[in-house]
């Protein structure tokens, strides 16, 4: 568990606090979504963790630990880091850049060589064909995964990730944003996401933190999140189309229905989401898909939109 009590970080010149009294607790084995406008205070929060900056006021720990008692090398050592841009080593392979903490602690070659190959294959790079290249003949998507793959080398708890995706082409984005979120849910690690994205924030977030002039504005599940906004900065900040944002929280297969489609019908993975089958049902002018043996509905569809709205609006807020 992360939580930051009363933090207020100063950066000398400025007007005001770059975060003032913040306080956020982070669950242990989720992942919390820091957004908001720029300068809002969220990258300085993410680096106040591994103490890349120093809180002037209030303390930050770690499953109960005052992170400011202990040496900062080996507390980031222990922390997964991922930038925007990745910030690989250029003239080092895919495996040297990958074995980057656990050569620095000292873990034995085999050892190593055995993590290198075992991270590559689960970020979805063939050991054989990636561990030798360098990081120019990768393609964006590419390096971003091998910045992931050495941020989880050392099987750190906790991962940082700072506009992880920022610098993906959009459709590369959106499947990786996929595929390395279910990775790190299915790790159990504790991440701290930074994005400008409110999509992203949404989709790979369990809790979304939305800040404004270095202040928690509102902290909840990103359903909650999207039915009950706080207050009207945060509504605008989530835009229009919130009902939208929510089918893409939901995925398909569960609001399929056992009774198969006819004909040539349009079909759809159990895995999309409700926005995506309702994107395809217009595009085809059709209000049924299939699902393999199953069927979706334009009707589910929209008894899901529904049924969401009326249960998060009754939800107590966290």
């Amino acid at each position: 568990m992360i939580r930051f009590e009363g933090v207020t970080k100063r950066f000398p010149g400025a007007e005001r606090p770059a975060v003032e009294a913040l306080d956020l607790t982070v669950a242990e084995g989720t992942t919390c979504a820091l957004i908001g406008p720029s300068g809002c205070g969220k990258s300085t929060t993410l680096r106040m963790i591994n103490r890349l900056a120093e809180p002037d006021e209030g303390r930050i720990r770690i499953d109960g630990r005052d992170i400011a008692d202990g040496d900062p090398v080996t507390l980031r050592r222990g922390i997964g880091y991922v930038l925007q841009g990745v910030g690989l080593f250029p003239h080092r392979s895919v495996a040297q850049n990958v074995a980057t903490v656990p050569t620095l602690l000292g873990w034995p070659r085999a050892r190593i060589a055995a993590r290198v190959d075992a991270m590559l294959a689960l970020v979805g790079l063939d050991p054989g064909r990636f561990r030798d290249r360098r990081p120019d003949a990768l393609s964006g998507g590419q390096r971003q995964r091998v910045g992931v793959a050495r941020a989880l080398a050392a099987d750190p708890a906790i991962l940082l990730m700072d506009e992880p995706f920022g610098a993906v082409d959009p459709v590369a984005r959106t499947r990786l944003q996929a595929e390395i979120g279910a990775i790190l849910k299915r790790l159990r690690k504790t991440v701290i996401l930074v994005t400008h994205d409110i999509g992203e924030a949404l989709h790979m977030g369990d809790q979304v933190a939305l800040m404004r002039d270095g202040r928690l504005v509102q902290s909840a599940s990103p359903d909650r999140l999207l039915v009950a906004p706080a207050d009207a900065f945060t509504a605008d900040f989530l835009g229009e189309g919130r009902s939208l944002r929510r089918l893409a929280r939901l995925r398909a297969g569960d609001f399929a229905q056992a009774d198969a489609v006819e004909g040539m019908a349009p079909t759809i993975s159990d895995e999309a989401s409700l926005q995506e089958a309702l994107d395809r049902m217009l595009a085809t002018g059709t209000n049924r898909l299939a699902l393999g043996d199953r069927s979706l509905t334009l009707d589910a569809v929209r008894n899901a939109a529904r049924a969401v709205s009326e249960r998060e609006a009754d939800r107590t807020p966290p």
